[in-house]
């Protein structure tokens, strides 16, 4: 059986068995995801919006073959079939929110009332949500001492970024993208050799390797200019600021690249000054051990407890998130 009828039955499957179950039972909607990881993000998303009349269930697209990927996820609503009001794609937004229905990709993530985005580029930059990020090294380290400006740094860091990512957007969106990759883009967003005392360097750093790529890429484009100005408005339309860029750059590279290196040199430091008001505080030597034994049995894993982090139902891109489901499901109230 086809992957498009194998859906497109599912879909019809989920409505019939809502309809035959009784009347006092909770409706049920099927919410397909891109990955594992994807599972727990939307689980937290969407249980604000089970009652005692409806629940969602948060699975992969396939059982049978263990598909994963947006790809995936859209492939029976991309070749025509519709996913209907039991059975729901949410997806990381990627660079399809931003180029704004230039592929047909984009143009069906954008205009199905079934598909739910991310708005931020996945869910991998919620998690690294800047002014969460202490609440983050507090539940690595249990050091609540604030020594480092998370929300400052990815600022600066944003505006370094912002004119190059202009361009990035602005040839995906016209079709150079060839010439100028997220993979491109990923090598000169990487900080590199940051340091929790003396950051600036490292924004230096970013600042330094943006100017010389667009230098190269306005050589290459010429005539470029009034595009590229049109391009920066629309983003900023679309809600993409100088100091919010960096939720709209490849998740992945933000989390595993610049945010799990800043996070741990920054618990480093914490753990280390917890160690030595335990060292300093304890009356005598089996008290230090075991306070310390104490101590250490209780920290965290940094890549772990950013996953779990959800500072980010805070932040505007959140909200909007929120306002897509609840606009899907008045009709079924």
């Amino acid at each position: 059986m086809s992957k498009r009828l194998r859906d497109n039955l599912n879909s019809r499957y989920f409505e019939a068995a809502n309809a035959l179950t009784s009347k006092n039972a909770r409706h049920r909607i099927v919410a397909y995801v891109e990955s594992y990881d994807d599972i727990y993000f939307w689980r937290t998303v969407l249980s604000e919006f089970e009652n005692d009349k409806r629940y969602f269930e948060v699975m992969l697209p396939s059982k049978m073959n263990l598909t994963r990927g947006k790809k995936s996820v859209l492939m029976n609503f991309l070749e025509g079939e519709p996913l209907g009001k039991d059975m729901i794609a949410c997806v990381d937004a990627d660079y399809d929110y931003l180029i704004q229905g230039r592929t047909l990709q984009s143009k069906r993530v954008l205009e199905s009332e079934y598909v739910f985005h991310t708005y931020v580029y996945a869910i991998e930059n919620f998690q690294c949500y800047a002014p969460s990020l202490h609440n983050v090294c507090v539940s690595v380290t249990l050091n609540d001492h604030r020594i480092f400006d998370f929300r400052g740094y990815f600022e600066r860091f944003s505006e370094a970024l912002f004119p190059l990512f202009v361009w990035s957007i602005m040839v995906y969106r016209n079709g150079n993208y060839p010439k100028f990759s997220i993979t491109d883009f990923n090598r000169i967003a990487d900080p590199g050799g940051f340091n929790v005392q003396n950051p600036e360097p490292s924004i230096a750093n970013v600042k330094r390797k943006v100017h010389t790529k667009i230098n190269d890429l306005q050589r290459q484009f010429p005539d470029a200019k009034e595009e590229y100005l049109k391009t920066k408005e629309d983003l900023k339309e679309l809600g993409v600021t100088p100091q919010t860029t960096y939720l709209y750059i490849q998740g992945h590279h933000l989390f595993d690249t610049v945010v799990s290196p800043m996070l741990s040199k920054v618990c480093n430091l914490l753990r280390q000054e917890r160690q030595n008001e335990i060292y300093h505080a304890a009356a005598h030597r089996t008290q230090k051990r075991n306070e310390m034994s104490c101590y250490e049995n209780s920290l965290q894993d940094i890549k772990v407890m950013l996953k779990k982090n959800t500072g980010y139902m805070v932040s505007e891109q959140f909200r909007r998130l929120q306002e897509d489901i609840r606009r899907y499901l008045s009709p079924l109230e």
